[in-house]
């Protein structure tokens, strides 16, 4: 069972403009908890920011530029200070096909997204969390990150090495902090398209699954630290 979720919180979330990320950035406001998220793309970012607004916060930053990521930190933390909440969603999957068939470009993209670039938001942000002795980290892994399939094993590997990254880190958080590997499930969004086809169509909308995971997200506490979880209903 996850703790209490406390009054307002900041909450950081990348990979906020589409699919998950879009849902629990509008989840997280609609329950009067302020975002900071940021997305690649400069458009869906304007568009997120203009539908949210104030007194919410968006930029276009692509996670495995560590100087990208370092600069929007720095300006999210000077403005709101520590995030309570650090969601760490942005992710890429590989195109179906034999682990020998990914070109070397795509794999090393797939591993600078999905692993550099959690470490970067973690290096980023964590010193001040850490400072202040609260606040969790959320890095969202996947079914993918605790079994295989094959054609998917550039993400499968990723995933296992968020895993493992997220709960070494548990390891060494101060006392009332909690770092969380999160499966969020099966949901439709545009990779699981990618991966499925049409029968994506049969799993819930993003919108759907955040009406129960984005208070469960919101809930995670130190009770959780180093704990695999996944989505309810998941």
């Amino acid at each position: 069972m996850a703790d209490s979720p406390s009054t307002s919180k900041l909450i950081v979330l990348t990979g906020a403009t589409r699919g998950l990320g879009r849902a629990m950035a509008e989840g997280f406001a609609r329950l009067g908890h302020t975002v900071a998220g940021c997305g690649r793309s400069a458009d869906l970012v304007a568009g997120l920011a203009a539908s949210l607004g104030a007194p919410h916060t968006f930029a276009a930053v692509d996670v495995a530029d560590h100087d990208a990521v370092s600069r929007w930190a720095a300006e999210v933390l000077d403005r709101l200070g520590p995030p309570d909440l650090l969601v760490n969603n942005a992710a890429v999957i590989n195109r179906n096909a034999p682990t020998w068939e990914i070109l070397a470009d795509e794999f090393d993209r797939l591993i600078d997204v999905n692993i550099k670039g959690v470490a970067n938001v973690l290096r980023a942000f964590l010193p001040a969390m850490v400072a202040r002795r609260s606040g969790v980290v959320v890095n969202f892994s996947s079914y993918w990150g605790r079994s295989t399939a094959a054609e998917v094993a550039p993400y499968c590997a990723s995933k296992f090495a968020i895993e493992g990254l997220t709960q070494a880190l548990a390891q060494e958080l101060p006392d009332g902090m909690a770092a969380v590997p999160f499966n969020p499930g099966v949901i439709d969004t545009d990779m699981l398209r990618s991966t499925f086809g049409a029968s994506a169509s049969h799993y819930l909308s993003p919108r759907q699954w955040a009406e129960s995971a984005v208070p469960y997200l919101l809930a995670l506490g130190p009770r959780q630290n180093g704990s695999p979880v996944t989505a309810p209903g998941q």
